[in-house]
């Protein structure tokens, strides 16, 4: 894990999405691997922070948490029809033996005139899933099932 990456990656897999994202924080990360579920579907620079939307998730360890928040978010766009470009994650606090978090996703709905469509993600997996923290980074890994 190399410290000087920021962001997120694709990485290679031959029949769905597989990301790698990065943070100096937890939180960074879990925004990254948003970030990554949402440009996969469309160009992420094309989606404009419009509107605010409150997002909560809640795991029993890291990879039920990001699997519940990306899931949570996929359920909006499927749903409501929105599109999110940055996220705001607040602090993962640990109560009652669960993870949770409480964020803001901001974007816009989707307009198939302006926002390309790439791929459908169909599902959040559990599949390759991890979550490495070290010396003060993180770095996750999820694939996407299209």
């Amino acid at each position: 894990m190399k410290q000087s990456r920021k962001g997120f990656e694709f990485l290679e897999h031959a029949s769905d999405i597989y990301v790698a994202a990065y943070g100096e924080t937890l939180e960074e990360a879990f925004e990254n691997a948003a970030k990554a579920m949402f440009e996969a579907m469309t160009e992420l620079q094309l989606v404009e922070p419009k509107m605010e939307v409150e997002v909560s998730a809640e795991g029993g360890d890291p990879q039920e948490l990001l699997y519940n928040w990306l899931e949570a978010l996929l359920v909006k766009y499927e749903v409501e029809g929105l599109l999110f470009s940055r996220f705001k994650v607040d602090k993962i606090v640990e109560r009652e033996d669960a993870l949770r978090l409480r964020a803001s996703a901001f974007g816009e709905p989707l307009d198939l005139g302006r926002h390309p469509s790439k791929v459908e993600i169909k599902a959040v997996t559990y599949h390759m899933m991890e979550v490495k923290k070290e010396d003060g980074w993180v770095e996750l890994r999820v694939l996407f099932d299209i």
